[in-house]
């Protein structure tokens, strides 16, 4: 008698402290949603065909309606492990080589977490209630962000505000996720099996999923408006990243010049912003960009195809199934390749 009642007491110990702070807007639409397990926090929520946490959804809804897009803009979007902070340092890096060298040794990216130098709407910005001046920064000005595109704020939608999109092939993006996640539970919460979490990501429940509604979105989006929407892979952009950072200088209308090229500025911002690179940096394994979010857990391996090391064959068989029947449809496909063993 006495284990289920201590168990029941800390879920609604948790689940309160899940809740607090959040406005009496959230509370009243989450307590109206349908709500699952969730892999870091009791519950995630169905939030506008989504799901997230109560935190998040209360700086969504601050988000969507107080953020107003200049055209300017540049907007980072991306499902969580799917190299958000890699896209990230990229982008700064290219948008601010005119004003700070690459080769200058007192670069930013080598002070600051990406996550600082481009702040997420809904983890900075937006977050614990806050609602910035944000028409005082310069221009251009880059933001981030995991909201799917149907949720991003009208203004963003309607402007001519360019959005940068990279997935990741999901079995990798699954692995990287359930680790990343075992590292951020309390330690009162047992790490999550893979098993059960397999399972949760093959329904759909995890943060800002389903996955494959995510990658849709901001895939057909770049179909029809590819002057607005970039659609890149994390796998392409490991292949190749020097063509990658090409595509994306010119997407953000900024291309290289003849001389930067010849000058060997491509191969600076590629080694500037390797995983490597920033992975050793003192102020990526210290500290939280995020609240409650350890910089040296973003950097885990960044490799393609750790999912090997993991996923047996069924696994492997139900996921890509899922795959196929999602994204096949769309033109959206992933190849099933591996680099490590």
């Amino acid at each position: 008698m006495g284990s289920p009642q201590i168990t029941e007491n800390t879920t609604i110990a948790v689940d309160e402290d899940e809740e607090n702070g959040i406005s009496a807007e959230c509370k009243e639409l989450i307590h109206g949603c349908r709500k699952e397990k969730g892999w870091r926090t009791s519950f995630l929520y169905e939030f506008q065909g989504f799901w997230c946490q109560p935190k998040e959804i209360d700086a969504i809804l601050s988000f969507q309606k107080h953020y107003l897009a200049r055209d300017s803009d540049v907007i980072l979007a991306t499902i969580p492990k799917s190299g958000t902070t890699w896209i990230k340092s990229l982008t700064f890096a290219i948008m601010n080589r005119n004003n700070v060298p690459v080769s200058d040794g007192n670069h930013p990216l080598l002070a600051s977490n990406p996550h600082d130098l481009v702040p997420f709407f809904e983890y900075k910005l937006y977050a614990n209630n806050q609602n910035p001046n944000l028409s005082i920064l310069p221009k251009p000005r880059i933001f981030a962000t995991h909201i799917p595109f149907g949720s991003l704020s009208e203004s963003i939608k309607s402007s001519d505000c360019r959005i940068v999109y990279v997935c990741r092939n999901p079995l990798d993006t699954f692995i990287s996720s359930w680790h990343y996640i075992n590292q951020l539970r309390r330690e009162s919460r047992p790490p999550i099996p893979l098993e059960e979490a397999f399972d949760m990501y093959c329904k759909g429940v995890i943060g800002y999923g389903p996955f494959w509604e995510h990658m849709l979105g901001y895939w057909k989006e770049s179909q029809e408006r590819p002057n607005k929407v970039l659609f890149m892979k994390y796998e392409d952009m490991k292949e190749d990243a020097m063509s990658h950072v090409k595509m994306l200088a010119n997407f953000l209308g900024l291309p290289f010049s003849v001389e930067e090229e010849k000058q060997g500025l491509i191969e600076e911002i590629v080694k500037l912003c390797s995983f490597k690179t920033l992975k050793d940096l003192e102020v990526n394994q210290n500290g939280k960009s995020i609240k409650n979010f350890d910089n040296k857990h973003l950097f885990r391996k960044g490799e393609v195809g750790d999912w090997v090391n993991y996923l047996s064959p069924s696994m492997v068989h139900q996921l890509s199934k899922i795959m196929d029947e999602k994204l096949g449809d769309f033109g959206l496909k992933f190849k099933l390749c591996s680099t490590v063993s």
